[in-house]
């Protein structure tokens, strides 16, 4: 997607917009059909233009609507962690996306080749770290200024999901559960630093 397009205005439409073209896509993928980005604005009813502005191409939508199927919304994760503390949430955040990328890590893989290709110029990605992270962040107990918050939600997403995976097993030659156990502690880390923090 162009990467100014869902920042500018009317954030939640074009988020409804974005998640129609994936929830189309996904039905033609649990369907077993193969598709277009022309079948995909046809099923969704919006124009074909639209759909290539979220989408350059049918290979990216083809893989992140399958990865969507395996990954549960924002909301879903948050739900279950709503009377914890905020660490535990955090914590429990983490654990969920970094499994996940070990669980999908070949799925994952690809479509992060696909999404920052050259030809892929300014697509964009669906930020669900960043969504959840910003419901702990909303009701948790931090004693943080909104900066302040926006500011760990991207360090902490630095510490999940398939990025980090890649840069503690390919660069720093761990194995899963390794990989697992040091992004967990550079988490605890993190948030025992804000607790000492003056």
């Amino acid at each position: 997607m162009n990467s100014n397009y869902i920042e500018s205005g009317r954030t939640k439409q074009k988020q409804k917009t974005r998640n129609a073209i994936l929830a189309s896509a996904k039905r033609f993928l649990t369907s077993g059909q193969d598709f277009t980005l022309e079948d995909i604005a046809e099923s969704a009813s919006i124009s074909r233009a639209t759909v290539y502005r979220y989408f350059s191409n049918v290979d990216i939508l083809a893989l992140e609507a399958g990865l969507d199927i395996h990954t549960k919304s924002p909301e879903m994760i948050y739900d279950p962690l709503r009377k914890l503390s905020t660490d535990k949430a955090l914590k429990d955040i983490q654990s969920y996306y970094n499994h996940l990328a070990i669980d999908n890590e070949a799925a994952f893989r690809r479509y992060l080749s696909l999404v920052i290709s050259p030809s892929s110029k300014g697509v964009k990605r669906g930020a669900r770290r960043n969504q959840t992270l910003r419901l702990a962040m909303e009701e948790g107990d931090l004693n943080l200024t909104q900066h302040q918050k926006e500011k760990l939600i991207v360090v902490l997403t630095t510490l999940m999901g398939i990025e980090a995976m890649i840069v503690t097993k390919d660069v720093c030659q761990l194995n899963n559960k390794e990989s697992i156990d040091i992004l967990k502690w550079g988490l605890e880390m993190v948030l025992n630093g804000l607790k000492t923090r003056s």
